[in-house]
């Protein structure tokens, strides 16, 4: 298995096979008290009720002065009076792999060719492409909505498709990026749908699985919308709801496709600064680079449905991966008084 080279921090090769391997980095210190220090298919898809959408872009952003923050939110002050989601008690994250995955509609090419990862316990996994690049069929094949055409998808090397609906709805969760609005039910009751890998046939939630819900509910400050219709909330409320009902569901590994979609800056900064506390594998997608430089820990780069680059994300975004991935010209400046990177954008000449 050949490796990107990850020595030249300006910039980074393409592998010469399809497949990805990562680069030797630090691991991950997570604490006892499971926070970390450096960032859905019942699973909705197992139970047959993934709600599939298009895949939306976010524009890129104009170059524009450097010499202010670009926001006035620090960590800080991120969920102020919320309490940290309290994973239950033995919890612990999952190594996932993906081993030379390929996958396409029947009787058609395929859209995904022989990629390969490793998303390591407790580490937060971007994944990062242009519109088609195949990420959210990568997303559905890793938590079960795709059967992978060839390849494994591997949970502490036992193959998803080796275990029952129920079993792998206990292990993955997973929050898209779209939500219908047409549920009759309320905001207690989407977020009780992830307790449904817990229960056995029609039970009623007990007191432990009422106590988690409402954890979760106010881990993402929704306990004034827990009566409201589900269908009455903003797109943006309704992904937090989502994100709630997939903390309910207890998983090892975490799945989201762009959940920042819909959403303001607040509720982004809060939504990411809560991925990075929570003592679970994370593998998210999303389309700002910036975003993605600061809340992950790794980084898996597709273009055309293969695997351009893989690695710590520090290492892999640079300017010349960014713009053959994207068909831009990239910049990295630095924000002052931060001093952190900032990436800007302008169309290739």
């Amino acid at each position: 298995m050949k490796h990107a080279s990850l020595q030249d921090t300006s910039g980074l090769t393409t592998p010469d096979s399809d497949v990805c391997d990562i680069a030797a980095r630090p691991k991950t210190r997570i604490p006892e008290n499971g926070i970390r220090e450096s960032r859905s298919p019942v699973n909705l898809s197992s139970e047959n009720l993934s709600f599939e959408v298009q895949s939306t872009e976010v524009q890129s952003t104009e170059d524009q002065s450097l010499e202010t923050r670009s926001s006035g939110i620090s960590p800080s002050a991120i969920m102020p009076g919320n309490p940290p989601f309290q994973a239950p008690e033995g919890q612990k994250s999952a190594l996932l792999e993906a081993k030379e995955l390929s996958w396409g509609p029947k009787g058609k090419p395929d859209l995904l060719s022989n990629v390969s990862f490793r998303a390591e316990p407790g580490r937060v996994l971007g994944i990062v492409g242009s519109n088609g690049a195949g990420k959210s069929t990568l997303l559905r094949l890793l938590y079960r909505f795709h059967q992978p055409r060839t390849g494994q998808v591997l949970i502490n090397d036992q193959d998803i498709w080796g275990m029952s609906p129920r079993s792998a709805a206990q292990k993955i969760a997973a929050v898209l990026q779209e939500q219908p609005t047409d549920f009759a039910l309320t905001v207690w009751e989407i977020v009780a749908l992830g307790r449904t890998p817990h229960r056995r046939g029609f039970a009623q939630a007990g007191s432990e699985d009422k106590a988690i819900i409402e954890n979760a509910l106010a881990t993402l400050n929704l306990q004034d919308f827990a009566k409201r219709s589900f269908g009455t909330l903003s797109g943006g409320e309704r992904q937090r709801v989502m994100v709630a009902r997939a903390l309910a569901q207890e998983p090892h590994i975490l799945i989201l496709d762009e959940p920042t979609n819909h959403l303001d800056i607040r509720h982004q900064l809060e939504v990411l600064s809560l991925l990075r506390r929570l003592n679970m594998t994370i593998i998210t997608s999303l389309h700002d680079l910036n975003l993605v430089g600061e809340h992950t820990d790794d980084v898996l780069v597709l273009a055309n449905g293969q695997c351009l680059a893989f690695g710590p994300s520090d290492q892999v975004l640079t300017e010349p991966l960014v713009d053959q991935a994207f068909g831009i010209t990239s910049r990295i400046q630095r924000l002052m008084p931060s001093d952190q990177r900032h990436f800007t954008f302008h169309l290739a000449r």
